[in-house]
């Protein structure tokens, strides 16, 4: 029986410091979610043992007596968060679940990644970057609305009812806050007003697009101006929607440019395409996400259960992915 080392960071483990914004820990895993993984992964026939954050894995190194580590840490800071717990694994010659520490070094960094989808034709909203409220005078080229976001964040932090700009006047006012709170550029897009969804690959060689899953807010589906928080991840007003509401020229295209992101930044095992498609049916590519949350409350169940799987099975077919990749089923 193989084992499986589980590499995570727990809310419950950050300390939060003078100056940190409220959301500082929103990537962050419950115990309950990491307690949730590690039975999926042993009622698919193996054993687990839990590792915990980067220090932790730093520090057990020499012992770990792991056949692969399942990696969901997030870090703790800076751009190159993402990548240190497999910059060390891969060090140490240890396989792991998941993409390398090059693809999510470039995909929490938000403008890396968009570079990317320019440079492979996949549509995504216009942009540019401030890092400093100085330089807010070359906005010529964008239309308002304008959406401000952090540059290297995940799980919406950053983002609130004031993230969506009418006017110079809110988008400084927004940018401000996004540089001083978050300690980094922020990233200024055009607003798409329509519908919001998110696609789950799993797999490699080749991967698998899982049903569409569609965001509802407050109950509706047309959701205009409204868009994800940081605030409505934690309340009912944010609902998830599988199979999505569309009909199927618009979900070929959403699965075919799902497919294309995952491959365009080299995600493997599983992974998570965020889009928005505006009134005339034009989607957008928002980010891609390669350590998406496999929390209950996520998509990753919902869709399980649209293609016939349970949760404990598309765990399984995550590691499985990488067990095969290595060469190690």
């Amino acid at each position: 029986m193989k084992t499986v080392g589980l590499t995570y960071d727990l809310k419950t483990d950050y300390e939060f410091k003078a100056g940190d914004p409220p959301d500082a820990n929103a990537e962050f895993d419950h115990p309950s979610t990491i307690g949730v993984i590690a039975n999926a992964i042993k009622s698919q026939g193996f054993k687990v043992k839990k590792i915990g954050n980067a220090a932790n894995l730093l520090e057990k190194m020499n012992s770990l007596e792991v056949d692969i580590v399942f990696n969901i840490s997030e870090g703790i800071s800076g751009r190159n968060r993402e990548s240190q717990v497999p910059i060390l694994l891969e060090m140490a010659g240890i396989p792991f679940v998941g993409a390398d520490a090059m693809t999510l070094s470039l995909t929490l960094d938000k403008i890396m990644a968009k570079k990317i989808f320019i440079a492979d034709n996949i549509p995504t909203p216009k942009f540019l970057e401030i890092k400093n409220t100085d330089s807010l005078t070359d906005t010529d080229h964008l239309k308002f609305p304008l959406i401000v976001k952090p540059r290297f964040e995940g799980s919406s932090k950053g983002l609130s009812e004031n993230s969506r700009v009418e006017n110079a006047e809110e988008l400084r006012k927004q940018a401000e806050y996004i540089i001083n709170t978050y300690k980094q550029p922020a990233l200024i897009e055009e607003f798409i007003s329509g519908q919001e969804f998110t696609v789950a690959v799993v797999g490699n060689d080749p991967p698998e697009v899982l049903p569409i899953v569609q965001i509802k807010i407050d109950g509706k589906l047309k959701l205009n101006d409204k868009f994800y928080t940081f605030a409505r991840i934690t309340s009912n007003r944010l609902e998830y929607t599988c199979p999505a509401r569309i009909d199927a020229g618009l979900n070929k295209k959403i699965s075919e440019l799902a497919l294309k992101t995952y491959n365009a930044v080299e995600c493997r095992d599983f992974g998570r395409v965020d889009f928005r498609v505006d009134n005339d049916g034009n989607p957008y590519v928002l980010e891609i996400n390669p350590l998406p949350s496999l929390s209950t409350e996520d998509v990753f169940p919902l869709v399980a259960k649209q293609v016939g799987f349970t949760y404990e099975q598309i765990i399984g077919r995550i590691l499985n992915s990488a067990l095969k990749r290595y060469n190690l089923n």
